[in-house]
Parts: C-alpha cells; sequence; structure tokens
C-alpha cells in the first residue's frame, strides 16, 4: 500500500484514495438484465505540488475515468478526493464551484469542448465572468494577456474555434483553463490529437506554463514517448488498477510490472539496443463486464502462475517511492 506518511502533507496537493467508479449496464431486450461495470476499481495516488504526474494505460484502462471523477464531472462509488487540504467528496455542485477556481481540465478534443457559437475572447472570458470579480476592462486585459501567453495574436480574440488548427484550438483551450490561475490542471489525452511537430510546442507550452504558474499536472496519455519526456512520476492503469507507480526515470529504465513492460516495448523507438528487448503485448484488454479472477493481466502476462488466478495482488514499495501490484517481481 501507499504509505500516507512519505510525503510531508504540506506538499501534497491532491491526495485520491481507493477511489471506485461502478456503472449499471441495462442487458436484454426489455433491459431488464443488468451488469456491473468496474471502471475504476480502488485507485490511490497522490500528486504533489507543482509535479507532474501521468496515467498511462490502453483504452479502456479507466485513464479518462479517473480524470473526471478526480474533477467531480462524474461521482466516485467508493474513496475519498482531498485537495488543497479538504476533503471534495462529497461536496455538492454548488460547493464544487469555488473548488473549481483551482481546478481545471483540458480536454482532448478541442473542437467538441469550445462552444463553436462564441468568438475565443468570449470563450475565454466565461471563466472570469461566472468565477471572477473583475470589471469588463480588467477582464479583456486579462484575456488578451492570456492569449499572448500561449502563443496566439490578439487578432484571434474576434474569430471562432473552427478557424484555427487543432494545435490553435488547444491553445485556446488552455487558455481558457489558465483563466483563474489554477493550482491543478487534468489534461486528458491533451496532445494526442496533434501532429508530432504541434504537440512539441504544446508540450513545451506546458511545461513553460507550469513553472511560470506554479501548475501541477495529472496528464492522462496513451503515449509512452510523450510520458517519458515530459512527466515526474507515472501511474500505471489496467482495468481500473494501478499495477505500478514510481518516478518516470525509474519506470522506463527499471520497469518492474509485466504490463509496463509491454507498454514501453509497444513504443515505437529508433534505437536499435532498446528494440525487441521485451516481447509487445498480445491480445485486448478484457472486457470490464466480465474481469477476469485474481489479478487482472493474468490472461496476458508472459509470466503469470497459477496464484495470478486466484488473488489480486496489491501495491507493494518494492523500492523508495516504487510500487508495483505483481508478485512474481
Amino acid at each position: 500500500m501507499i504509505n500516507d506518511a512519505a510525503e510531508p502533507k504540506e506538499n501534497v496537493l491532491l491526495s485520491v484514495r481507493d477511489l471506485a467508479k461502478f456503472y449499471t449496464l441495462k442487458r436484454g431486450a426489455f433491459g431488464t438484465d443488468s451488469a456491473i461495470v468496474k471502471a475504476l476499481d480502488g485507485v490511490s495516488l497522490k500528486l504533489k505540488s507543482k509535479e507532474t504526474l501521468a496515467i498511462v494505460g490502453e483504452s479502456g484502462s479507466g485513464k479518462s475515468t479517473l480524470g473526471r471523477v478526480i474533477m467531480k464531472l462524474n461521482e466516485p462509488d467508493r474513496g475519498t478526493i482531498e485537495f488543497m487540504g479538504e476533503d471534495i467528496t462529497d461536496y455538492s455542485r454548488r460547493q464544487m464551484r469555488s473548488v473549481r477556481r483551482n481546478m481545471q481540465m483540458v480536454f482532448q478534443d478541442p473542437r467538441s469542448s469550445l462552444n463553436p457559437r462564441m468568438t475565443v475572447e468570449a470563450i475565454v472570458s466565461e471563466p472570469l465572468e461566472v468565477h471572477g470579480k473583475l470589471q469588463r476592462r480588467e477582464i479583456r486585459e486579462k484575456v488578451k494577456d492570456l492569449i499572448e501567453l500561449v502563443g496566439l495574436v490578439p487578432g484571434s480574440l474576434q474569430r471562432y474555434a473552427h478557424e484555427f488548427s487543432g494545435g490553435q484550438r488547444q491553445r485556446v483551450a488552455i487558455a481558457r483553463a489558465l483563466a483563474l490561475e489554477p493550482r491543478l490542471i487534468v489534461a486528458d489525452e491533451a496532445v494526442s490529437a496533434l501532429d508530432v511537430s504541434v504537440q512539441a510546442q504544446v508540450l513545451n507550452l506546458l511545461e513553460r506554463l507550469k513553472s511560470e504558474f506554479s501548475l501541477s499536472y495529472l496528464f492522462i496519455s496513451h503515449d509512452m514517448s510523450v510520458v517519458e519526456y515530459f512527466s515526474d512520476r507515472v501511474a500505471v492503469l489496467y482495468l481500473g488498477r494501478i499495477v505500478e507507480l514510481a518516478s518516470t526515470k525509474d519506470v522506463f529504465t527499471n520497469p518492474q510490472h509485466p504490463y509496463t513492460r509491454a507498454l514501453i516495448a509497444a513504443t515505437p523507438v529508433v534505437d536499435p539496443r532498446r528494440e525487441g528487448r521485451t516481447k509487445a503485448l498480445e491480445g485486448e484488454i478484457p472486457s470490464p463486464l466480465s474481469p477476469p479472477s485474481g489479478c487482472p493481466f493474468h490472461t496476458r502476462c508472459p509470466i503469470a502462475v497459477a496464484k495470478c488466478r486466484e488473488c489480486a495482488p496489491q501495491l507493494v514499495e518494492l523500492a523508495p517511492s516504487h510500487f508495483v501490484a505483481c508478485p512474481e517481481v
């Protein structure tokens, strides 16, 4: 288990304990049968101030659900969420209004997250008008500064989202997220839809803003090469559970869980010395409607033994701040 005493409390911005999210799926011709989908099943993690924690895994692993539950866009079914020392687990939408000044989200597709009927100025102004106490003139000045900060020209203010490229739209989304000067930004696949060259520009922008605004990022991604470049620590998620949690350096130089090794092996590399070190992962992630018994990864694991089918392993600290959920490592 993750040691709560390992990190000074004042340095912890976000603390999630035993977080679970279940969905009921109706089946049958008349919807009389139902099944429980465990999108998250006992996730615990901490995010330190001014840190970037990456959440990685295949599609269906629960990454986006984790981000949305932490943001309280979806309610958890179990567990606790502490943010800036406050337990916000049971906060109502009204109570969350003040919290949202300090936690914002950047989504994967800015085309769908930006209102097509609003100008850039209106989009970035909206959080300031809802939450702030600035005069109209002050809001306009701040919006102009934010647009320039993310690398767009002031002439962009009266344009609409569809008039921009994907990278430019994501810059608008970042400006909107920064408007209230939050402490935490949840970035859900924020660069995955962009061209590689544009990805690098947006990542460099996020890194610069992290320093200027003392930001912390929960960085959700499936791209291990981006994660290696951008994050401080990595949590590897599989079927709603964390299977490895460690510093980025440890994850990429000394991965312990076979799933982590497979994710890294599947990442395209130009260094022939790294190629083929680990066999790429075979098969698809099981359906959360009928997850495997015991360790959820045992159906695809190259080192699985009989006991892996019987009980789900817990996260164990194999080395300082390096947690793994696998009895065979």
